[in-house]
């Protein structure tokens, strides 16, 4: 079965599991870094960027993330996660794992009270998917690798760089697991290529 880790450092880690776990995978809770080695693939949930970077930094994560991500295993960043994956983070000249490349825009909705929720189409993954904004950020551009998968208003809310999956909105928070499945389906993929 494969197994695929919810960094459980801040965020909605629980409801992450539970969709995790709705796509026919086993869902765990990472908490130590000896952990990266028994999984999969790997969510970074949503939560506030900066609260989970220093806490990435306390206990040591930022390099065995990256490796994770170099060595092939997916990665699936939600909103917060989103922002980590980024490789250029508008504004900032720090970014985090800086493993895929885009461009991102943090609270580029606005704040909490700004979220909402729309009917997005993604490219291969749904059709009407319900997706929950809450203080979310945007992609401004991606690189030539990058795949957009979804656009709201003309702002870029999906991406898919081989292995790396981001979104600025919450799939965990509703009862459509589409996008998680097509996460556990990359990863199916990913276990297969790295074994041979």
């Amino acid at each position: 079965m494969m197994k695929i880790g919810v960094l459980g450092l801040q965020g909605a880690v629980r409801e992450h599991i539970r969709s995790v776990e709705a796509s026919g995978a086993e869902g765990i809770i990472v908490k130590k870094i000896a952990q990266l080695d028994e999984i999969d693939g790997l969510i970074i949930p949503g939560g506030e960027s900066t609260t989970m970077r220093r806490l990435i930094d306390k206990y040591d994560f930022l390099e065995p993330l990256k490796q994770f991500g170099k060595s092939g295993k997916p990665i699936f960043g939600t909103c917060a996660g989103m922002i980590l994956l980024a490789s250029e983070i508008n504004g900032s000249y720090d970014v985090h794992l800086g493993l895929m490349d885009m461009k991102v825009e943090r609270n580029a909705f606005g704040r909490q009270r700004e979220s909402f929720e729309a009917d997005l189409d993604i490219k291969g993954v749904a059709e009407a998917f319900n997706a929950v904004f809450i203080r979310a950020p945007y992609i401004l551009e991606v690189g030539a690798d990058t795949e957009v998968l979804a656009t709201y208003n003309d702002s870029i809310v999906a991406a898919q760089q081989g292995h790396l999956l981001a979104c600025a909105f919450h799939p965990e928070l509703t009862d459509d697991h589409r996008m998680t499945a097509h996460f556990v389906k990359m990863v199916e993929e990913s276990k297969k290529t790295l074994a041979s």
